[in-house]
């Protein structure tokens, strides 16, 4: 039996194990090319074995069955339970207005997972970059991209302007586009929730909640406010507020603490070493999540996941890169990487490890695709020889 089940919380994973593979659009097949001898290596190398089930999703399912998201590519994500995939496109005429949004609240992957860390060697615009080691969550299935906005002169829109002058005496621009930005207590404390976990179990010393509340006081107000809350509530005796931790320092508990999106944007640039675990909302969340990545390097060394109740979708998290497919050019790092963060879900940590080693080694010893090779100024080796180093490197 190789399906992995979900009981009681956890997550059943025999040590050979159908994980799904969607390859995606542009860029996507090379990368998997390159990728998925390594991921089967380190795999085997550390015991276990991965069944690949294909799924269609993006362009290439649009050609093949219609549609841009095939109702069997869900049904086997939920089969399967986990699943790693290239970079989508959403074809002209699909009817959805992103295939990575319909993907999440298709399968309800409510947490937008990101890990950010410095490998050494690697190219980096900012001088310390090797003090930045976070993770970031970010709230999947709220805010700005919950996707309820009507265009400009448009009847919801008119009819909305006008509700909201006779209803709630708010004066918006006619002819304006209106959108909604809804942000819940529940959705927001099961984000949050998901982070305090996750840091205490890997004993990070704080987790920091990003928001606006001071312009935004009851959506992203509401967000710090219910993080505060949830911490209080559910670990008195492992977290603790910053507020109450500043006097005592030497305090063992986790601290949460939280910041202004603006102000966090440059004290990740300024003091990254004082931030390891962040919990944001969607937009703030995706923002803070590429910079960061620039910080390292950039996309091609940023792994991601996207996670529901006993369900993990792991991603690239660049785009297709069309104007770079079939060129033999890109990175796959953040493709392997997203592997290695599957394996951790799969408490597959030594398999994932030795992803995470070559793919440094390989780096160090001056093997760099051309995103990362004209940081550095050296010569760039093709994708396919940068796959084929850090194999030998497993």
């Amino acid at each position: 039996m190789t399906i992995i089940s979900y009981e009681n919380g956890q997550l059943i994973v025999p040590p050979k194990a159908s994980l799904v593979k969607i390859e995606g659009d542009g860029v996507g097949p090379e990368i998997w090319r390159a990728s998925q001898p390594i991921l089967e290596e380190a795999a085997r190398l550390s015991g276990f074995e991965i069944v690949w089930v294909e799924a269609l999703a993006g362009e290439a399912a649009f050609k093949a069955t219609g549609s841009p998201l095939p109702l069997e590519t869900l049904a086997a994500l939920k089969r399967y339970r986990v699943g790693l995939k290239g970079p989508l496109g959403t074809p002209t005429g699909g009817g959805l207005k992103s295939l990575n949004v319909a993907l999440r609240k298709a399968l309800d992957l409510y947490a937008c997972v990101r890990p950010v860390k410095s490998l050494p060697g690697a190219p980096s615009p900012v001088k310390n970059a090797s003090d930045v080691d976070m993770i970031v969550f970010r709230e999947n299935s709220e805010d700005v991209y919950a996707g309820l906005e009507w265009p400009a002169q448009s009847p919801e829109a008119k009819k909305l302007i006008k509700f909201a002058a006779e209803e709630l005496g708010a004066e918006i621009a006619p002819g304006s586009a209106v959108g909604l930005k809804p942000m819940s207590e529940a959705a927001s404390k099961r984000l949050i929730r998901l982070a305090i976990e996750w840091s205490l179990k890997e004993k990070r010393p704080s987790l920091t909640l990003v928001h606006k509340g001071n312009i935004m006081k009851f959506t992203e107000g509401g967000f710090r406010g219910w993080g505060y809350e949830l911490a209080a509530a559910e670990y008195p005796d492992r977290v603790v507020a910053e507020a109450i931790a500043l006097p005592r320092p030497t305090e063992s508990r986790l601290i949460v603490k939280d910041r202004i999106a603006d102000a966090m944007f440059a004290e990740v640039l300024l003091r990254p070493a004082e931030h390891s675990a962040i919990a944001a909302p969607n937009l703030n969340g995706d923002y803070l999540s590429d910079a960061l990545a620039g910080q390292i390097g950039g996309l091609g060394l940023a792994p991601g996941a996207n996670l529901g109740d006993g369900i993990g979708l792991f991603e690239a998290t660049h785009g297709t890169v069309p104007a770079r497919a079939g060129l033999n050019m890109v990175n796959p790092s953040s493709l392997l990487l997203s592997g290695a963060l599957a394996f951790d879900y799969l408490g597959w940590a030594q398999a994932a490890q030795r992803v995470r080693a070559a793919i440094a080694k390989a780096i160090q010893d001056g093997l760099m695709t051309y995103d990362l090779a004209r940081q550095a100024q050296i010569e760039p080796v093709t994708l396919s020889a940068f796959g084929e180093a850090v194999l030998a490197r497993l």
